[in-house]
């Protein structure tokens, strides 16, 4: 989860903001001390900022939690409530429209994620899976065209991702 520089920015965003993108974890105290914890969690990221550095994201499954996306370039941070974790994630594929007389931008792309790196509770993570990115935007115009140059003046994000998880 672009070839056009809006789109390519755009892109590039959504692959770090997953890329985004999607990751497991497991709080502390969900099982016995010494035992090993496992099952699906499933995460989404909802944005409509394409230019923010952080976005907001919902866990359920083996836990449920709200926190922050913390986005790099191929590892994100996901921060939550007594701890955090790395997602490691592949830039992905799929497909993306620009249209250059409405200007509308549309995203669609699906990678792979890797969990590590977990602190507090979520200390000794382990996870993968799969994530879907969603963009639809609006780019802003200059002279009557659609520029690159500008921030997209209407931008929407979705990331869902899923896979299983171990802590």
């Amino acid at each position: 989860m672009k070839k056009i520089a809006f789109v390519a920015a755009a892109a590039s965003a959504a692959a770090t903001t997953t890329a985004a993108v999607m990751w497991l974890a497991v709080p502390a105290g969900a099982a016995p001390a010494g035992r090993d914890v496992s099952g699906i969690e499933h995460f989404q990221l909802v944005t409509t900022s394409a230019t923010a550095t952080t976005q907001p994201v919902i866990a359920t499954g083996v836990f449920t939690a709200g926190g922050v996306d913390h986005q790099g370039s191929k590892v994100d941070t996901f921060v939550f409530p007594g701890g955090s974790f790395k997602v490691a994630h592949s830039q992905g594929t799929g497909t993306q429209n620009f249209n250059p007389k409405t200007c509308l931008n549309t995203v669609r792309v699906r990678g792979t994620y890797k969990l590590f790196g977990g602190t507090g509770k979520y200390a000794g993570i382990s996870g993968h899976g799969i994530y879907h990115l969603s963009i639809l935007g609006i780019g802003a115009r200059s002279g009557g065209k659609c520029t690159m140059h500008k921030p997209p003046v209407a931008w929407q994000q979705i990331i869902q991702a899923s896979g299983p998880v171990t802590r």
